[in-house]
């Protein structure tokens, strides 16, 4: 019987740091991270099939969350700052998410392929339209972890916080002003005042 190390591999994500670049009372992984945004995700689709009459797959938007961040196993976190200086490194890094994800497929059974493939590099028109949830619980997930660093102290994430609030303003998603305003602000508060 031949071996997949598929899932060896995708364990590894808690392996990998996120905000190298930044000073971190806490350390977050990629595994921590991406729970985290699946769970965000889900959250954005039930509000907008809810709240805005839609019918998209909110289990699919978590599945896509849970994995959006893989690649990473291969190409490391690369910071923001970086990562989208101009679009000739983002074309690239693209390129080369890609490869790590054709990688990543690679390491399946054969029988396994296709569906994670579906996964690691959607291209359906719903899993595409999927992608703004996906990509906006990605900023939230990244909002939230600026929050709790401040929250201990750390002014280091001050401006962070301030360009990642303006980006999913700017994203003009009816479901993230919604989820501003019922559900961010009990990020900001401690565990007694939650319950």
């Amino acid at each position: 019987m031949n071996q997949s190390h598929f899932y060896a591999m995708i364990s590894r994500m808690k392996y990998i740091n996120r905000w190298g670049l930044m000073n971190n009372t806490k350390y977050e992984n990629i595994s921590e991270h991406s729970q985290q945004v699946a769970v965000l995700a889900h959250c954005l689709v039930l509000i907008h099939n809810k709240r805005f009459g839609g019918s998209l797959d909110a289990e699919r938007a978590a599945l896509l969350a849970v994995f959006h961040d893989a690649t990473e196993i291969i190409t490391g976190d690369m910071p923001t700052p970086i990562k989208y200086a101009n679009p000739s490194i983002q074309k690239v890094y693209k390129q080369v998410e890609s490869s790590a994800a054709d990688r990543l497929i690679e390491l399946l059974p054969e029988d396994f392929r296709d569906e994670y493939r579906d996964i690691l590099k959607p291209s359906s028109e719903s899993d595409l339209e999927l992608e703004i949830f996906v990509k906006a619980a990605d900023r939230f997930s990244a909002l939230i972890k600026c929050i709790e660093e401040m929250r201990m102290g750390n002014d280091e994430f001050k401006m962070a916080k301030e360009t990642i609030e303006k980006s999913i303003h700017e994203m003009k998603l009816p479901e993230a002003e919604v989820f501003f305003d019922e559900f961010l602000p009990s990020f900001s508060l401690a565990l007694d005042e939650i319950q």
